[in-house]
């Protein structure tokens, strides 16, 4: 299984879940002194630095890009797809374009988040579902013509109010037809709406493209009370083949949530030994 660490270089998001807050010669380096396969980025935008810095530092670190965040819309400019004011929608899905081109350069999917925003202050919920699934529509026909899929994450209650389960936003794309857009599961969330994670995994299927592997406390998983047994079998059983990424707290450190990340991988997906290396 793939592993990923989120890098964040956001500062009005410093105290978010990112286990690196480091300049980006420096968090490369550490994730690949981890084990990491690849960093999850968290960037201000499109332009807070080069496809080509980025390709250098991959190249010197030996490090995938697992996906691009685009939270910063939110966290710095306060924009969302489900704005009452059309203006400010079109100004949130232009942004997160920026980003789908971004991370397409460098073969990344962009992920929507907080970006999704919620229905009140005027916004129906029907309205609100309106604007979001021509938002997704436009950003995964987008993301196809580079090659890539959009990735959806569905958020807790206190975060959203559209969609904060897995099996209700799977459905929502299904029945929609939005193309190219695939799910995120993040276990955080999940642990605060599913009634089971590993079945709401299941019921995802196909559609599931990326996971936030986090513990019930928004710490590195082993460090709360998530079972991660159920939900690894559940990812094997869908022949899930994305990145299992930390988009964790760096309690209590950062090294340390990189750690306990990496170990926590290890023991539920290592590969079972080769006929040679059995005794």
């Amino acid at each position: 299984m793939r592993t990923a660490v989120t890098l964040c270089r956001v500062p009005e998001a410093s105290a978010g879940p990112f286990v690196f807050h480091d300049d980006l010669e420096t968090g490369f380096r550490r994730a690949a002194e981890a084990g990491f396969d690849a960093v999850e980025l968290f960037l201000p935008g499109p332009d807070e630095v080069t496809v080509d810095e980025i390709k250098a530092l991959q190249d010197r670190h030996s490090l995938g890009i697992a996906a691009v965040g685009t939270g910063a819309g939110m966290v710095v400019h306060g924009l969302s797809l489900t704005d009452p004011d059309p203006a400010r929608r079109e100004s949130a899905l232009a942004f997160i374009g920026s980003m789908i081109d971004f991370g397409g350069a460098l073969g990344a999917p962009a992920i929507l988040g907080s970006m999704q925003g919620r229905h009140g202050g005027g916004m129906s919920r029907e309205q609100a579902l309106d604007a979001l699934a021509s938002s997704l529509r436009s950003a995964g026909e987008r993301a196809g013509r580079l090659g890539l899929p959009f990735i959806y994450e569905p958020l807790n209650r206190y975060e959203t109010n559209l969609f904060n389960e897995a099996a209700t936003a799977a459905e929502f794309l299904r029945e929609g037809g939005i193309g190219n857009v695939v799910l995120l599961a993040d276990l955080f969330h999940m642990a605060i709406e599913e009634r089971d994670i590993a079945d709401a995994i299941r019921e995802t299927g196909s559609l599931l493209g990326h996971v936030h592997w986090a513990d019930s406390n928004r710490r590195a998983m082993g460090f709360g009370h998530t079972d991660p047994e159920p939900i690894a079998k559940a990812l094997a059983e869908t022949g899930f083949a994305g990145y299992l990424s930390a988009e964790v707290l760096p309690l209590p450190s950062p090294d340390e949530a990189a750690r306990q990340t990496v170990d926590s991988v290890a023991d539920w997906f290592r590969a079972p030994p080769t006929p040679a290396q059995r005794p």
